[in-house]
């Protein structure tokens, strides 16, 4: 498998793929020569190209392919991949594939030539607005992505405007909430704060029992491939201002493994995470890794 883009995310994610037990990578590549992505994979022995995704398409044995270059990237690369034969595992807000959120559909059939991981807001709040819709009827979903500033770089501040579309339409199409809103908030506080995402979801239906047991348990679902999720306070069931069903208020932290990046960067943490998971089921199930 290959990895097209050197930065902060495909960096992380190296890490993270090397640390994996089943899967192998066979490329890292990018533009920069200079890149510090590329200086580490070639310390430890990864072969490496500048020629970002021309030498993934040249390489016939690379059949999974990470995208953690931009969204506008993305839209290029997509059908050059899949003309290739190649599947795509995007980590960029592009949203060419289908949404994917481990946790929630990875055992559904998965698309075989492109899996979006939509956002990394969305992997954090999507579990979080999934396991009370199954559970009730779920009218609104709105989160709140509160991220340092430190740990949003260049691309993640160029693709604001598509996080934000891609995450509200992923609380819908996979959350299951008739609509969704999101927001994300860049914080410069020093000391640098963790990934806090706050969760408001309006249920017309449903017993405040059985939504605090779903979101418990799907916590403990995610810590299992992003250990350092966890709530903040326990979900908080009310009833909604309006008189119309209830309110749900569920705030999750999440901390980075600090593999690469750091611990603070958890929004970051997530989505790698989440991308090694979908490898790993592809690896398993659907090819054999090269």
């Amino acid at each position: 498998m290959g990895i097209i883009g050197s930065g902060n995310i495909g960096t992380d994610l190296m890490y993270k793929i090397l640390r994996s037990s089943s899967l192998e990578l066979s490329l890292m590549a990018g533009v920069d020569p200079d890149s510090e992505g590329l200086s580490r994979a070639r310390s430890m022995g990864i072969p490496t190209s500048t020629e970002s995704i021309d030498a993934i398409l040249a390489d016939k044995e690379i059949q999974i392919v990470f995208d953690a270059t931009s969204a506008k990237a993305h839209l290029t690369h997509a059908p050059l991949l899949k003309e290739a034969g190649k599947i795509a595992i995007d980590l960029t807000p592009a949203s060419v594939g289908d949404p994917v959120v481990p946790v929630v559909n990875l055992n559904a059939d998965l698309p075989l030539d492109n899996i979006s991981l939509i956002t990394c807001g969305a992997q954090a709040t999507v579990p979080m607005v999934y396991a009370v819709s199954r559970v009730a009827e779920v009218n609104y979903a709105e989160i709140v992505a509160t991220v340092s500033s430190r740990s949003a770089g260049p691309g993640t501040r160029a693709n604001i405007d598509e996080f934000t579309r891609a995450t509200a339409r992923s609380l819908e199409q996979v959350g299951g909430a008739k609509r969704g809103k999101a927001l994300i908030i860049l914080n410069p506080a020093e000391p640098p704060i963790m990934m806090t995402n706050t969760i408001y979801v309006n249920v017309l239906k449903g017993v405040e029992a059985t939504i605090v047991n779903s979101v418990n348990e799907m916590v403990a679902e995610v810590q299992k491939y992003v250990p350092g999720y966890k709530l903040k306070v326990p979900p908080l069931v009310e009833h909604s201002p309006t008189g119309e069903g209830i309110m749900v208020t569920i705030m999750v932290e999440v901390e980075g493994a600090g593999d690469y990046l750091p611990k603070y960067a958890g929004n970051l943490d997530i989505i790698t995470s989440a991308a090694v998971r979908v490898a790993e089921k592809l690896g398993k199930e659907r090819v054999t890794v090269s």
